[in-house]
């Protein structure tokens, strides 16, 4: 997975940039894995704003582009940056499994109509509504 990072209003130190690389490089190859394709991530940590100094001032942001038309995309905004950037990681995880599970589920859809479609045992077989059964088979 290629991995882009920015920082926005602030500077990005190494120790964060690293941070940001294990949490969200490593856990994201994770999920990754299974899909068997390669996909680019943005990752962007920084500051609301420079002014703000109390409240959620650190915000994480994530972006994912898998091949074809899927992006999947998380935002967090927090106190702490590590702690908006754990939420991030979780957030996009999230979006992750289910589009994995969209996937798979649109497999095994396929899969039954095709078996529906064969000719097979008539006891072996799903029918569907509004098919007429054959006499005799």
């Amino acid at each position: 997975m290629k991995l882009n990072i920015k920082a926005t209003n602030f500077k990005l130190t190494p120790i964060l940039r690293q941070y940001v690389e294990d949490k969200l490089g490593r856990d994201l190859e994770k999920y990754l894995e299974g899909i068997g394709f390669e996909a680019e991530a943005w990752i962007e940590v920084g500051k609301t704003s420079k002014h703000h100094h109390k409240g959620e001032v650190f915000r994480a942001e994530a972006q994912i582009k898998l091949p074809g038309k899927s992006t999947l995309r998380a935002e967090a905004q927090d106190v702490d940056i590590h702690i908006a950037i754990d939420r991030v990681r979780d957030k996009i995880a999230r979006e992750l499994r289910k589009y994995k599970g969209k996937r798979s589920a649109q497999y095994k859809r396929g899969a039954r109509k095709a078996k529906k479609d064969l000719k097979l045992d008539p006891s072996a077989r799903f029918y569907r509504k509004g098919r007429v059964r054959e006499e005799g088979v």
